[in-house]
C-alpha cells in the first residue's frame, strides 16, 4: 500500500502523475503534475472547475479537489516517467457525494459494517477499429462466426500481447485473452478483486487499452453497439460476497441448488428485484439499448439479456450461476462507469439482503429460442429514458446510491435523452419523406 507519492517518485523514476477521477457519464478527468508538487497535491487534492466535466455543479460552484488516493497507483508501463492516481472529489473540504468513486466507497463502507466483503471480477469487451472509428481495423476479420478466431486474433497480436504483458507487470493476473464474437471485437479477463480494486482497475484498464490501441495507429472503442448487425460491447460482472478477512465465501453453500448460499440467493434477489432500475446505470447511454433489446446477430446470438431473469450454466440469461459460491451479471455493458457499477450492484445486493429478497424461479431454456414461454419474467427496459423512468420510482436504489447523486444523475443523463431525441436521422429522413 503506497502511502507517500513522493517517494514513490523517487523509488520508481516517476517525473509525473495523472491525478484522475471519473465523472457521472464515465469520463476520466486528469491533471498531470509534476513531482515536485505532489506532496502538496497528495495533501490539498488538484484543482478543477467541475461544471467543466459531467457533474451537476455550476460554474459558480467552488473549486472541485481530486484527492489523490495513493493505495490505487499505477505506474504506467507504457510510459514509465508516469504514474496514473485515483482520486475521491472534495469541495470545501467535503466528499463531492454525487462523485461515482465517493458513491462506491460509501457502498463498500455499508457491506463493511454488515461483516461483508464483495469481490467482483469485469470482462469488458472493446473492438479494434481503424483511427477514424468508421470500419474494423482488420479487412481480413470477417468471419460469421468470429469468436475464438485463431488467425483473426494472432493478426492482433502486437496490441493484445502488450496490454496482457502489462497486466502481468501490474500483478493483475491476467488469466486469457481472446477474440469475441463479434468481428473485431476482443475480451481480455484478469483475477477478482475486492470491488473498489476493481473499479480502479477496470478504469485504468480502459485507459490503458485505448493508449496501447492509439500507439499503433489504431483506435479502441467500449462503444455498446458500434456496428449495426454485430454482437455488441458487454462488460459481465462476477460478483461473490466474503468475510472481512476475506477468506470465507458468504455465498458459497455445496447443499444448496447452484452452490449458492440462502445468504447468496437474497443478494441475487436484490439484483432481480431492481434490475430494470439497474439497467439506467449499467446500460447509460442511448447506445446501450441497442445491445440489449437487438436482433439477431450475424453469428446468430447477440449474447446480451432482454428479460429479468437467472440459471444456472446458460448464458442466454440476464444472470448465470456459473459455479458454487458467485455469480455472473450480464446486463452490463462497454459504456458502464466502473465505480457506478460496482457501487449499483452493491446497492442492489444489500437491499436484497436487507429485504429478505427471492430472485424468483430460476429456467433452463434457452431464451433465445423459446423465451416466449416465459410469460411472468419482466422485460428489461426498452431505452434509456425507459429505465430512467424506472430508476426514478426505485427509492430503494435511489437511497442507497444517495440522494445528490441519484438527483445529479437523473437530471444530467435526461438531458443527454433530449439531447438525443431533438436530433435528425438519416432514417427519419429515409422512412417519412414520402409518407
Amino acid at each position: 500500500m503506497t502511502q507517500d507519492l513522493a517517494s514513490f517518485a523517487a523509488e520508481r523514476g516517476i517525473r509525473y502523475f495523472m491525478i484522475s477521477y471519473t465523472d457521472l457519464f464515465g469520463v476520466q478527468r486528469a491533471k498531470l503534475v509534476p513531482t515536485e508538487a505532489i506532496a502538496e497535491m497528495q495533501e490539498g487534492g488538484a484543482g478543477f472547475a467541475g461544471f467543466a466535466t459531467w457533474l451537476d455543479l455550476t460554474p459558480a460552484h467552488p473549486d472541485l479537489f481530486a484527492m489523490p488516493d495513493p493505495s490505487s497507483v499505477i505506474q504506467l508501463p507504457w510510459k514509465k516517467e508516469v504514474a496514473w492516481v485515483a482520486a475521491d472529489c472534495a469541495m470545501d473540504e467535503k466528499p463531492v457525494a454525487q462523485a461515482p468513486r465517493v458513491v462506491l466507497k460509501k457502498l463498500v463502507g455499508e457491506a463493511a459494517k454488515q461483516g461483508l466483503r464483495v469481490k467482483t471480477g469485469v470482462e469488458p469487451e472493446f473492438f479494434l477499429i481503424s483511427a477514424e472509428g468508421s470500419a474494423i481495423s482488420d479487412p481480413f476479420d470477417a468471419a460469421e462466426k468470429p469468436c475464438y478466431d485463431q488467425q483473426a486474433l494472432m493478426r492482433r497480436y502486437d496490441v493484445i500481447a502488450e496490454i496482457c504483458d502489462y497486466m502481468l507487470e501490474l500483478g493483475w493476473k491476467p488469466y486469457q485473452n481472446d477474440h469475441e464474437d463479434a468481428n473485431g471485437q476482443f475480451e481480455m479477463n484478469w483475477e477478482y478483486d475486492d470491488a473498489l480494486n476493481t473499479a480502479d482497475k477496470h478504469s485504468f484498464f480502459k485507459f490503458m487499452v485505448k493508449s496501447v490501441a492509439e500507439k499503433h495507429g489504431l483506435r479502441a472503442t467500449f462503444m455498446p453497439k458500434p456496428f449495426k448487425g454485430l454482437t455488441g460491447n458487454g462488460c459481465h460482472a462476477h460478483i461473490s460476497v466474503w468475510d472481512l478477512d476475506g477468506k470465507v465465501n458468504a455465498f458459497a453453500d455445496a447443499d444448496m441448488p447452484f452452490g449458492l448460499s440462502a445468504q447468496g440467493k437474497t443478494f441475487l434477489g436484490g439484483i432481480m428485484r431492481h434490475a430494470a432500475a439497474l439497467a439506467a446505470v449499467t446500460n447509460p447511454t442511448v447506445n446501450s439499448y441497442k445491445r440489449i433489446n437487438a436482433p439477431r446477430t450475424v453469428s446468430g446470438a447477440t449474447w446480451a439479456p432482454d428479460t429479468v431473469t437467472w440459471t444456472g450454466n446458460n448464458r442466454t440469461h440476464m444472470v448465470r450461476v456459473p459455479g458454487p459460491g458467485r455469480f455472473e451479471l450480464r446486463l452490463p455493458d462497454g459504456a458502464v462507469n466502473p465505480y457506478l457499477l460496482q457501487a449499483i450492484i452493491i446497492a442492489a445486493g444489500l437491499s436484497g439482503m436487507r429485504g429478505n429478497a427471492d430472485p424468483g424461479p430460476h429456467y433452463d431454456i434457452d431464451m433465445y429460442r423459446d423465451g416466449h414461454t416465459v410469460k411472468d419474467a419482466p422485460r428489461l427496459p426498452l431505452n434509456l429514458l425507459d429505465a430512467l423512468r424506472e430508476y426514478e420510482k426505485d427509492a430503494a436504489l435511489q437511497e442507497a446510491l444517495g440522494a445528490e447523486f441519484s438527483a445529479a444523475y437523473i437530471k444530467m443523463k435526461r438531458g443527454e435523452w433530449n439531447a438525443y431525441c431533438s436530433q435528425f436521422t438519416s432514417w427519419e429522413h429515409e422512412t417519412t419523406l414520402d409518407i
